[in-house]
């Protein structure tokens, strides 16, 4: 980097390339207010197909917004059909065993995942927009329920409350994801970073793991803490009631489906093999038990699945303290979790489909999915990637898929579900871990490594405080670390030093770009971040140290001493009061240094603030320049042109606004 190369220019080219830098006509208050709110929250202005239509029309486009059905069911033909049939009894197969399963690590009676796979996937079908979603209960929310609601009643002592608690906890999840939906406050899912995620599925997976080493081994008593170190003690200090008839159905079982998702892995058109593997598992071990009386050797199964469709359980809702403090925490951090990861596996796949969806109808959706479940004895429903990847790969066309699974599973409520009597326990508990592998992502981990290592602490602070603490506790630290991530974004920007690229007017970082030369005289710097309050004192005093070591080092080489601070304003969306009270200071600072502060391409937002503080009229609106090449050519002209007292206050150069 050196100053060798740079070439001044003529006043004729600077007076031919000078442009005024405008300041935005004033607007109305309540006119401004409302853009800001659309901005806010309306960016995809949701309102504008309704412009220019008819009472009547714009009546059908409501109900199209609230009920996407009613816009793609008119176009359905019998080609989508066939692939939404043979999608929808896919999934079914794989969402019986799993509700089942996920049921049961909730605490939860096992007919409860057939209902949460019955009610829930036909309001989806109606009301969501992901072509792909396969809805359904997921481990991580029903290791939540189980750990949350297991602080405040034991499952085992006292079933009815505990199910009661379950029901209001989805009903008040629901109830938040309808109103982050309709309030379009969808944006307050996004502080779940992709490294948040990534860490606390990985330690919710682990500890779920950990959780079925009491099916894999026959344990009666366990633990009802989820931290490692507790399940550890709880599985080594039982060591003498193992039971190795248990552990060797596991291991079988266990092997055989990861060998399935292994094979369909490698070969994708082979994808029904994982697909049908936990139903086959079910039906295997119902028939090895049923067979061989292993219930009557330490194998524990099911027992009796109650017949009939979902009953009623809006009369169950427990809205008395000390338990409705409970269900609602419950149901709120349950519902960002579920909410969060069933809208980034919609989003994913329609990616790959060439769509988009609109996050805050499918809150709307998920939402009343589980509202109107949790008054049909369902607990907590999302879109679990599992799932919703069979379903993508299975070749689905719409959510008539969710509605075949739907019927599936009310044809084996109906009639199906005495059939499920002897269905091993261990046999649940090796669905779930391998279900659970596939969710400690550590490619995702190693790649967070390499790119970003703040992102990677984000993402081991949830899986350390899910594994060795609890799950709320991870999800704590990882939120807690993200909000600091953001604040020290805010807090402390970026600023930085340009130069010129040679035979160039262009100005860029000098540390991205070693080859580009100092401007003698003139320091220019970026702040690459808005002005607030939380950043001002910072900025004065990087600023000052800025300009501190230019002059160091301009005394130390001999070079010309330095007369201009131009601020290049690009990055700069917005600014306060405090952050005009900065630039105020800053500007008594150089001008007792005996230097000129010049402004480059301030944006609208920032003139508009600057003109109503007169701060304009503080530094002079001869000194603001629409770009750094013309601040800069402004600043040679006077230093090649002017005696050198000619920067005082009185000085101006050709260009005014």
């Amino acid at each position: 980097m050196g100053n060798a190369d740079y070439v001044y220019p003529s006043t004729n080219e600077y007076c031919q390339c000078a442009h005024p830098v405008a300041v935005p006509p004033p607007q109305p208050f309540f006119k401004s207010f409302k853009n800001s709110l659309k901005e806010t929250f309306f960016p995809d202005d949701p309102l504008r197909q309704f412009k220019n239509k008819t009472p009547s029309r714009k009546f059908f486009l409501g109900l199209q917004y609230f009920l996407p059905i009613l816009e793609w069911g008119p176009r359905y033909t019998f080609q989508f059909l066939k692939s939404d049939l043979i999608s929808g009894i896919t999934i079914a197969s794989l969402a019986i065993p799993q509700g089942i399963s996920y049921a049961k690590l909730a605490n939860l009676p096992p007919i409860l995942g057939l209902y949460s796979s019955f009610i829930p996937p036909l309001i989806y079908a109606m009301m969501g927009s992901s072509r792909d979603l396969a809805v359904g209960t997921v481990a991580v929310a029903s290791l939540l329920i189980g750990s949350m609601l297991g602080d405040e009643v034991n499952a085992t002592e006292n079933p009815a409350l505990y199910l009661h608690l379950a029901f209001t906890a989805t009903f008040f999840a629901g109830l938040l994801q309808a109103s982050l939906g309709l309030l379009r406050l969808g944006f307050i899912v996004d502080f779940l970073s992709h490294a948040t995620i990534v860490g606390f599925m990985g330690g919710a997976a682990t500890v779920v793991i950990l959780q079925q080493l009491k099916g894999i081994l026959g344990l009666q008593h366990f633990t009802q803490s989820t931290d490692i170190i507790s399940v550890l003690r709880s599985v080594f200090s039982q060591i003498h009631e193992w039971r190795w008839e248990s552990g060797v159905l596991g291991a079988v079982f266990l092997f055989f489906l990861l060998l399935s998702r292994y094979f369909s892995k490698k070969r994708p058109k082979f994808f029904w093999i994982s697909a049908m593997a936990p139903l086959t598992t079910v039906i295997l071990g119902s028939l090895l038990v049923y067979l061989t009386h292993a219930e009557k050797h330490g194998v524990d199964v099911i027992g009796n699945l109650k017949k009939g469709l979902n009953p009623p359980s809006f009369g169950d809702f427990v809205f008395t303290s000390p338990y409705l403090t409970t269900a609602v925490k419950t149901g709120m951090i349950t519902g960002i979790i579920a909410l969060a990861e069933g809208i980034a596996v919609g989003r994913s796949f329609a990616m790959f489909k060439h769509y988009s969806i609109d996050g805050n109808k499918e809150m709307v959706a998920i939402g009343t999915m589980n509202i109107v479940g949790s008054c049909f004895s369902c607990y907590l429903t999302t879109g679990p990637f599992s799932r919703s990847a069979v379903n993508f790969n299975a070749g689905c066309k719409t959510a008539m898929s969710n509605v075949v699974m739907a019927i599936a599973v009310m044809f084996t409520l109906l009639f199906l579900t005495p059939l499920f009597h002897y269905t091993p326990l261990v046999v649940l508990s090796a669905i779930i871990i391998s279900a659970m592998l596939g969710l400690i992502d550590y490619e995702a981990a190693i790649h967070l490594w390499k790119v970003d290592k703040f992102d990677f602490v984000v993402c081991m602070g949830a899986y350390i405080g899910v594994v060795f603490a609890s799950v709320e506790v991870g999800l704590v630290i990882a939120v807690a670390i993200s909000v600091l991530r953001l604040l020290l974004f805010v807090a402390r920007p970026k600023t930085f030093v340009l130069g010129n690229l040679p035979n160039s007017t262009i100005y860029r970082s000098v540390e991205q770009y070693p080859t580009t030369n100092d401007v003698p005289g003139i320091l220019i710097l970026q702040i690459d971040a808005p002005i607030y309050f939380a950043n001002s004192s910072y900025l004065r005093e990087r600023i000052s140290r800025w300009i501190d070591e230019e002059e160091d080092k301009l005394k130390s080489t001999g070079e010309t001493s330095l007369q201009y601070v131009i601020f290049n304003m690009s990055a700069v969306g917005n600014i306060d009061t405090s952050g005009i009270s900065m630039l105020e200071e800053v500007k008594k600072i150089t001008d007792r240094r005996g230097l000129k502060l010049v402004l480059a391409n301030p944006g609208a937002e920032v003139m508009k603030k600057l003109n109503k503080s007169k701060f304009i009229e503080t530094i002079g609106k001869e000194w603001i320049y629409l770009t750094v090449g013309e601040a800069v050519e402004a600043c040679n002209y006077k230093l090649h042109t002017c005696k050198p007292d000619a920067t005082n206050e009185d000085s101006q150069p050709w260009n005014s606004v």
